[in-house]
């Protein structure tokens, strides 16, 4: 005799297998299975204020990849502090035999110049981005402190990027943003609008009627100028 199927046991069985074909529906959906991915690990000797995960790497203007994290090193030693920034890119984003997975190789990209620098993303919101060019004549500076990921050399903001945006009046900028809507706002439902349309509309009016009465003139002028030789205009 057969044993009786536990109801609870099926239940969780069908719930699992829903969970598992949602999350294959995601993964699937969302291409992440299929995407071919590096990280790379870049230092920046100065201040990272205003670059944040999730930020975008660029490659002369071309997005191919994110920051995916930000920490400190300190290097007991050296008395010195370092901020290893990881950034994944997209190798589906990059055509070509020379790619950024290649780095961990032969080192042909970095031997061309290329190198990494933060630049302003939003004046208004103060956000950073990473970067990518080539630099042959700026000389490569690897630091060799997390081998875990191959390493990027990057150039120093010049000027100052961290100055540049302390001198950016933000907080005047969105001031008068605010009293400009506040302005525009108080325009449209202001009481006066719809007098100064009917006012506007009124004179459109008298102007029409004014030009036609002209013209009516003109055309009997043209039709009896005797008229106007004889005083008898208006009569």
């Amino acid at each position: 005799m057969s044993k009786k199927v536990n109801k609870t046991v099926i239940g969780v069985f069908v719930i699992g297998a829903l969970v598992l074909l949602m999350v294959a529906i995601v993964v699937f959906g969302s291409g992440e299975l299929f995407k071919r991915t590096n990280k790379f690990v870049l230092y920046f000797d100065g201040s990272v204020k205003g670059l944040a995960i999730g930020a975008p790497v660029m490659f002369r203007g071309v997005s191919i990849g994110n920051v995916k994290d930000i920490s400190l090193f300190y290097d007991s030693k050296a008395g010195t502090i370092t901020l290893p920034v990881i950034v994944e890119i997209d190798q589906d984003r990059i055509k070509g035999a020379l790619s950024f997975g290649e780095l961990g190789g032969d080192k042909k990209m970095i031997a061309l110049g290329l190198r990494g620098k933060l630049e302003v993303q939003s004046f208004l919101t103060g956000q950073l981005m990473i970067s990518f060019d080539f630099y042959p004549e700026k000389k490569a500076k690897l630091h060799g402190i997390v081998n875990k990921y191959p390493e990027l050399p990057t150039l120093p903001a010049s000027p100052d990027i961290t100055e540049i945006m302390n001198e950016i009046p933000i907080k005047e900028i969105a001031k008068n943003l605010e009293a400009t809507a506040q302005g525009v706002n108080k325009l449209v439902n202001s009481s006066e609008i719809p007098r100064s349309l009917y006012d506007l509309q009124n004179t459109l009016q008298e102007t029409t009627e004014a030009m036609h009465s002209v013209s009516l003139l003109t055309d009997y002028l043209e039709q009896h100028p005797e008229s106007l030789l004889k005083g008898k205009v208006g009569q």
